[in-house]
Formats: C-alpha cells, structure tokens, sequence
C-alpha cells in the first residue's frame, strides 16, 4: 500500500502544540498526517470525521488529557461522541484501527510523532479503504 492520508483534528490547546513542539524538536514522523486545528477536541463533529474519512485513509483525533481541558470538559464531551462514533463505525463496517481517538498535551511532541506513527502503521496494514463517495486517487 502506498502511504496512507492522514487527517488529525488537533485541539488548539494541547494537541496541536504536541505537534508544534514535535516539528520545532524536528522529531520524525510520517509527513502524510494533515493537520485540521480545532478549537477544542469536544467541537469536533462525527460528521468531520466521517466527511474526512471520504478523502483520507484514516483519521486521528486528539485532545488534552481529562482535567487539562481549556473549556473544562470539552475533551470529555469528544470521548463521548467519539465512543458513540466508534459504534456507529463498527456496526457499518469500518475498522477500527481507521479511526482513533487520543489524549496528547502541549509538552508530548514525542507522543504526538509517535501517534502519528502508530495510526499510519495501523492504517498501512488494513484492506485499501473504498472511500465514501470521495475520489481513490487524490
């Protein structure tokens, strides 16, 4: 399989600066992640990901870790949907290794590289996914 696209909704607090301090330590990972910088983990929409999943291989979604939340429980409230999500996902047959979900902070740039590292993995060693309406070669 070729590389896999990678679509991860980073929340603006934690997550995306796990990432920025992942690319400022200039830590390696796999550079077919694409990065959608959220407000908060909890704004992200199960439609955005099953939207992101018609152009995308797979989907990573991250948030603070519970109790670190800049919104108090956003990062719950996304757990919630995302538990929700994953059922749906499952019922109608998608693996579940193509979409995750995860807590990364601001100062875990290591654990946001290798993330990114284990959901590509994850993702390259699954069936090549007929995407929902959207295009196979994009």
């Amino acid at each position: 399989m070729k590389e896999p696209k990678i679509v991860a909704f980073l929340c603006n607090w934690c997550s995306y600066a796990g990432a920025d301090l992942a690319g400022v330590s200039r830590l390696q990972y796999p550079p077919n992640v694409r990065i959608v910088r959220v407000p908060c983990s909890g704004r992200v929409d199960p439609l955005f990901i099953l939207t992101a999943l018609k152009h995308a291989d797979g989907v990573l979604t991250a948030g603070c870790h519970p109790g670190d939340c800049h919104y108090t429980s956003g990062n719950l409230v996304a757990r919630r949907k995302f538990a929700l999500l994953k059922s749906l996902l499952d019922f109608v047959g998608v693996e579940k290794e193509r979409v995750q979900f995860d807590w990364i902070s601001a100062a875990e740039g290591n654990r946001f590289a290798a993330r990114i590292k284990d959901v590509t993995e994850d993702v390259k060693g699954l069936e090549p996914w007929e995407r929902w309406g959207g295009r196979q070669n994009g």
